[in-house]
Parts: C-alpha cells; structure tokens; sequence
C-alpha cells in the first residue's frame, strides 16, 4: 500500500480515470488534472469516488507536489507540462507500468504499426474461449488498471502503442508479439524511423529466457530492429515466403504452427480473417496459443469463428452492384496497403486527413493497378493530389464524410468497391477514426 504518497494524473479518459480508481485503491492521495474538458461519465466517476481533479488546465504547483506522475500515451512529450514535470525531476509513468506493479498475472502484450488491435483481440478471443481467465486492455477495452482495481485475471492481453511502451520501464510481457514496424506517428519520434523502431522493441524489455517472443520474418523494420536489440526470449517468427523450425508458416495454403511441444495446421480458407494481412494477424495470436499448449480443437475454432473489429475492413453494404468498405481504422500508409493489396475489384478509394510525415510512394503501384479514382476526405489534401497525379486518373476534393460517398459512389460502376482507407489521422475533420468511421456508415445508409 502507498500509504497516502501522492500520485499526479494527466489526462482523465479511460486510462486516466482507471489509473485513478487503482491509486485510490492502493492508498494513494490521487489528483487528476486535465487539459480539456474531462467527458462527463468520467467527471461523474471521479465525484462519485471522492477524487480530486481539475480540468481545463494544469495547475503546476499542485503536480509538482506528486511523487510520481502517470501520463496519459496521448500527451507528446514535447507538451509545456510534460518538459516542466521533467525539468522538476519527476518520474512519469505510463498507465500499463503502474498497473503491472498490482497484478501476478501473465501478460500478453502486442504492438506494432498495423494489426495490433486485431491480433490483440483475436488473441483474447483464444484465451477466453479455452476458458482462461483473461482480461483485454491497453489501447482496447477496458483499461488495465481499472481491471486489477475491480478484480484481477490470471492473463491480460494488451495493446500496447508506441506511446505508451516510451513511459513503460520495469513492465515485464511474457509473451511478445511485434506485428509489424512500418513508418508511423514520426513526428513524435524526430522523424527518424530507428527511433520509432527503438520505441517498438521496449517491448522485450525485461523479458526473461522463459519467456517468449512472436514477430513478423517478412516486415523489413523488424529485421532492421533486430540488428541492433537481441531478444533473451525464446523467438517465434512467423513467414508467408519461408519455413521456421519454430513458429508459423505458410505450407501449400496450410496454416502451420510449430512450437517444442507440438504442430497445429488449418487451411487458410477456414481461417475467418482473409487477405495476407490477416493470415499474418492469426500466424501471431495462433503462435502465442499454442506457446499456452490450448487444444488445437480450441484454437482452430477460434480462428474460425472470430468476427474482426469495428472499423477495420469492415463490409458496410452494397447499392447498386458497389461493394462499400470502412478502413477508417487505417491511419498510416501500411495499413492502407493492406487494404488496397487485399481489394479484388477495381476502386474508388477515399484517402486524406492529416499527414503524419506520409511516405506515399510504396502505394503508388497498388494505386496504378487498382483505383479508378482518389476522394481526398481533409483539409489539406495537396501531398495526395503530388503523389498521385500520375498513377489515377481523377482525384477530387471533398470536405465531408457524406460528400465523399456522394462523390465516390457516383464516379463508381457496378462491381466496383468504394473503399475508404485514409493512411492519415482525422482530426481535422472528425473526434476520431472511429467518428470518421461512422459518419461514412451513415452516409452510406442515405444514398
């Protein structure tokens, strides 16, 4: 117990406030202190629990004053609070570090550029089903400390970001699984790609030879991170283009997993997630099942049964012979990669939002070869109009989710696919991907 030690919080959304109910419950004099205006079932929480907060602004003095300082992975580091914390020589810590200190449980903790979120719930979805006492958090669900607040689990699943591994130090995963490292979020990072790659392998950090490490053979980042940081763990690679003695592979359209135990296979048309990127998603949740030793009864119904994530390839419904996709989930260039390499008939294909120091060039092949057209949904679409202009033959404007689908829909022809896949944040013109998301799904209704 902390025994009335004081504990500042910055940022009261869902893994403020859960950082909050745990420092609380673990005899901390806890003050939460928010930039914005905190969201009301939030406020509501704190006043009901007797926690001190403030919002719409940062009072210094009362910070200054904590012995530590949880921070919420939304803050940059270059935020004026963040460097006067520092300068005052206090700790801050990420929510997913102070969480790890209160719970005995065995940690799963999953990042990369593109599919963490899949894979992190797909993974779940394994554990609960072998009927494991699993809890689902990081950047997905509940957050983690709420959960050991409320009650612990013997296993998390965590999605891990970049942002919230940078103010993690002492947290141990037990199983590791890295995705994928493609170019991402670089303004955060000096935009320099090492960086980022650093920040990506703090996952191992702390790892133990008894525990286990999954990533992608094939993504070129890895590899270039693998060059400068060694693994203790045991390693698992999993690879479309070549076999491994231990981990997963593609096999003749066969899905095959091999740890020191035992080999599991599927034939990827069982698998419920389709296209390259998602035979990868299950090669990795697939890996750290088996890591457990679940049945393989387990495990090949899981991966036939699981249903994907809002906003990630998601069909939204077909009008006229035009199949509508929602990829709002797709915020970099990698993930939109995926989704135009996946895509089977030709595309209009919305894009745009804020550019986060985007290399559009790997797309531009896919582009020549698969869209028919670009609808640029931002306020600043000029680096898609330079990138594109000779790969699509017409790109235009639009400042809405409904005038997107309103344009896209009448330059598309029966069979094609209007696929909205941004590569790029939303906040210029919508809360989140999730808003920009759903504004497509009801735009798509009004036609």
């Amino acid at each position: 117990m902390a025994d009335g030690k004081k504990i500042a919080i910055l940022g009261a959304g869902e893994s403020g406030t859960g950082s909050a109910l745990l420092a609380q419950k673990m005899g901390y004099e806890v003050f939460v202190s928010d930039a914005g205006k905190i969201p009301e079932k939030y406020r509501e929480e704190l006043q009901e629990q007797g926690i001190v907060f403030e919002e719409g602004g940062h009072s210094l003095d009362r910070l200054t004053g904590a012995a530590e300082v949880i921070k919420s992975p939304g803050i940059p580091p270059t935020a004026p609070v963040v460097q006067r914390l520092k300068e005052a020589g206090l700790p801050l810590i990420a929510e997913i570090e102070f969480a790890g200190r209160y719970t005995d449980a065995r940690m799963i903790g999953i990042t990369g550029s593109n599919g963490k979120t899949t894979t992190t719930l797909l993974t779940h979805h394994l554990l609960e089903r072998a009927g494991l006492k699993v809890g689902l958090g990081g950047n997905v669900g509940k957050s983690f400390a709420r959960q050991v607040a409320a009650g612990d689990h013997d296993y998390y699943v965590l999605e891990l970001s970049s942002f919230q591994l940078d103010d993690m130090y002492r947290f141990r995963t037990h199983i590791a699984i890295l995705t994928n490292i493609t170019p991402d979020h670089l303004d955060r990072y000096e935009h320099r790609f090492e960086n980022y790659i650093d920040s990506k392998f703090r996952i191992l950090q702390n790892q133990q030879e008894s525990d286990s490490f999954i990533y992608c053979l094939d993504d070129e980042g890895t590899r270039r991170g693998l060059a400068s940081h060694r693994p203790v763990a045991k390693q698992y690679p999993f690879s479309i283009n070549e076999k491994v003695d231990q981990g997963a592979f593609l096999d003749n359209n066969e899905l095959t997993v091999k740890t020191a135990h035992n080999t599991f296979n599927m034939t990827i048309a069982e698998l419920a997630l389709q296209g390259k990127h998602n035979l990868y998603n299950s090669m990795a949740a697939a890996i750290a099942a088996k890591v457990l030793d679940l049945r393989n009864e387990v495990v090949r119904e899981s991966l036939g049964d699981f249903k994907n994530v809002e906003h990630r390839l998601e069909q939204v419904g077909k009008i006229q012979g035009i199949e509508f996709i929602n990829d709002s989930k797709a915020t970099n260039v990698n993930a939109t990669w995926y989704a135009l390499e996946s895509m089977t008939s030709p595309v209009i294909w919305i894009a745009g939002g804020v550019d986060k120091g985007n290399d559009y060039s790997m797309l531009k092949p896919v582009v020549r070869e698969k869209v028919k057209a670009i609808v640029c949904l931002g306020k600043d679409n000029g680096k898609i109009h330079e990138a594109f202009e000779e790969d699509a033959e017409i790109i235009v404007n639009t400042l809405s989710a409904r005038e997107a689908v309103g344009v896209a829909y009448h330059l598309a022809a029966k069979g094609d696919t209007v696929l909205l896949s941004p590569a790029c944040a939303s906040f210029d013109l919508f809360k989140n991907y999730e808003d920009r998301g759903n504004q497509f799904k009801e735009a798509v209704k009004q036609l």
